[in-house]
């Protein structure tokens, strides 16, 4: 055994290390469902800046009406307004794809039956069309 600094040498009683090929940054990139899964992930981020940005506002207005106007010209910015469309884009990726697990993580019986997933997911659909109108009402009226 040489204690010469040899690359395969770790050590007594220790294996060669066998060769590990690099992987790539943007391995995920590679197959349509990794990529997919990155990007439902990545989505939170985006989450948690669409609840900063609802805090920021409440703060505004709790401050009174010239700090409310000074929110509104900052958000009417063309990056945070860039921002915040794609945040929507990721917001809606997040909501599907949590809606279409809902029937995993969910088992809803009535009686002895099991409603089938499409019943589970479409019942959550339906709640997020029926909040949306409500909402939209609530807005624009």
């Amino acid at each position: 055994m040489s204690t010469r600094g040899d690359a395969a040498y770790q050590g007594p009683g220790s294996q060669p290390r066998t060769y590990r090929r690099p992987v790539s940054i943007l391995w995920w990139l590679h197959k349509r469902s990794y990529a997919f899964f990155v990007l439902r992930e990545l989505s939170a981020v985006f989450v948690a800046w669409a609840v900063v940005l609802v805090l920021l506002l409440v703060r505004a207005v709790a401050l009174g009406e010239a700090e409310y106007r000074g929110f509104l010209d900052w958000a009417g910015t063309p990056w945070v307004v860039v921002l915040d469309v794609v945040t929507l884009a990721f917001l809606v990726l997040h909501a599907v794809t949590w809606f279409n697990l809902t029937p995993a993580a969910m088992v809803v019986r009535v009686g002895s039956r099991r409603l089938p997933p499409a019943a589970v997911a479409g019942g959550a659909y339906a709640a997020w069309v029926v909040v949306s109108a409500l909402v939209a009402w609530l807005v624009m009226r």
